[in-house]
């Protein structure tokens, strides 16, 4: 597999593929054109073969993508052979619904610990992980060694636990926090979700929709006309 420099955009839109690859996988399809896979994902034919140059040839001139080979390329790309390990910091209710509702071992992550500073959480089982207390946190994942540390802490909280983390060796933080994380030194990966940054851009695109349909029929009304 070719490995360059690719942009953000590409790399957003990998994930996507994957999931589309599935979809097609699940309903029996073999195969697709570019010209296909364009057209359910909104995307021009040669912004998928751009996409897909990044990091090899994929496809067939004349025959398209095989589906199924396709996904396990992808996948590759996305380090999902890699049998990543991650632990999740702050079992509140965020880290408490990604352990109990979101599949890590779908994506090649394997769960192996969590931590929390609330006494009555610490000892209990949750998905299987037996909930360690924060205390501890730098012995066991220093014994542990993930990949990943998920960050679900209180805002106040996270740039010290980060630290922690970074000087554990772990080597990405997929950041829950919603602060952004002050590691100038660090060469550790950090994903960052914010949920509003999401509904304030639906919120955007709803808003286009409604001034356009507003400016539409405003340009349609006999001029005099009053409403």
């Amino acid at each position: 597999m070719k490995r360059v420099k690719v942009s953000n955009n590409v790399i957003r839109r990998l994930p996507r593929y994957l999931q589309k690859l599935d979809e097609l996988g699940e309903s029996g399809v073999d195969r697709i054109s570019s010209g296909e896979l364009g057209r359910q994902m909104n995307l021009t034919p040669s912004q998928i073969r751009q996409d897909f140059s990044c990091f090899g040839e994929f496809g067939q001139q004349g025959y398209g993508y095989n589906v199924s080979a396709l996904r396990a390329e992808i996948a590759k790309i996305l380090g999902m052979d890699r049998n990543f390990t991650a632990v999740l910091v702050g079992v509140g209710n965020i880290g408490h619904a990604l352990i109990d509702h979101f599949s890590f071992s779908n994506y090649g992550v394997k769960l192996v610990a969590a931590f929390d500073v609330k006494k009555d959480m610490v000892g209990t089982p949750i998905g299987g992980l037996i909930v360690h207390d924060m205390k501890d946190l730098s012995t066991i994942v220093g014994e542990l060694h993930p990949d990943i540390a998920v960050l679900c802490v209180p805002k106040f909280y996270a740039n010290d636990t980060a630290k922690i983390l970074v000087n554990t060796g772990v080597k990405g933080i997929w950041n829950f926090t919603n602060v952004e994380l002050d590691l100038p030194e660090s060469s550790t990966v950090i994903e960052n979700i914010y949920f509003s940054d999401s509904l304030l851009a639906l919120g955007y695109y709803l808003s286009e929709r409604i001034d356009e349909a507003d400016a539409k029929a405003s340009r349609k009304r006999i001029p005099g006309e009053t409403r």
